[in-house]
């Protein structure tokens, strides 16, 4: 069973830390998604309603209306290669196009991935792969039909 993240934070935050300070729980950000994928919700740590993305749901497609309606600068206006939000693990066990078994080819996360081609990328032409350049998104993880992606959160990894 692949690891599952609970959610995400909006594309360009600052550090989670900082972020509690910031963010005033105004949810201009969530009111300025066009997707509709942020949500006000409690936050056990920060004691009132921050934003949210909950990626198994609703995942991110990098509109990048959030940053710039944020008043306090909790989120950044940044282009969509700098979003930030985590990075995507593949596990190649679970995926279809590693698998040896299967005849077909899925490509889901690689033809859905908002960053094609730099963050989601064909190895020898047919098997996805995540690059660094992955931005967390979410996107691969929601569309993927094996559940062979996890989106690890940027506020975890910051912990580690």
């Amino acid at each position: 069973m692949p690891l599952t993240f609970s959610f995400l934070r909006p594309p360009g935050v600052v550090s989670e830390q900082e972020f509690r300070a910031r963010c005033i729980s105004c949810g201009r950000c969530v009111a300025a998604c066009v997707f509709h994928c942020l949500a006000m919700t409690p936050d056990s740590f920060f004691g009132s309603e921050t934003p949210k993305v909950f990626h198994r749901k609703a995942p991110c497609y990098l509109c990048m209306k959030c940053g710039p309606a944020c008043p306090t600068e909790a989120l950044h206006k940044v282009p969509m290669e700098k979003a930030g939000m985590g990075m995507a693990v593949l596990d190649r066990k679970r995926c279809v196009d590693y698998q040896q078994k299967w005849h077909i080819m899925c490509w889901t996360c690689y033809e859905r991935c908002p960053l094609r081609g730099t963050a989601m990328v064909l190895e020898n032409g047919y098997r996805p792969a995540v690059t660094n350049a992955c931005v967390g998104c979410g996107v691969c993880e929601y569309v993927c039909p094996t559940q062979a992606i996890s989106v690890v959160p940027t506020r975890l990894r910051e912990q580690t």
